[in-house]
């Protein structure tokens, strides 16, 4: 199984992953205290701030938010992520 690392930027760990796990799934098994409701990207309590590079991303595909939901997003490679 292909493996990823998730760096929590408020606590300042970070932890290898598989691949395609979601973010709010790792938060809560280490307990990083980001906060949820839902699980499904609808009730949006899980915003978490984009990197830089993603936020390029986000902006040239012309997202309208510069937040990204922990519930929603996998972890394919390195990166990392501080609540919003």
């Amino acid at each position: 199984m292909a493996k990823a690392k998730l760096t929590f930027e408020d606590i300042g760990v970070t932890v290898n992953v598989p691949a395609g796990i979601r973010v709010i799934d790792i938060s809560e098994k280490i307990g990083t205290g980001i906060i949820y409701g839902c699980r499904e990207g609808d009730c949006g309590t899980c915003l978490t701030e984009p990197s830089v590079l993603e936020r390029k991303v986000i902006e040239e595909n012309m997202a309208g938010r510069h937040n990204r939901l922990a519930c929603q997003a996998q972890i394919l490679g390195e990166c990392s992520v501080k609540p919003a």
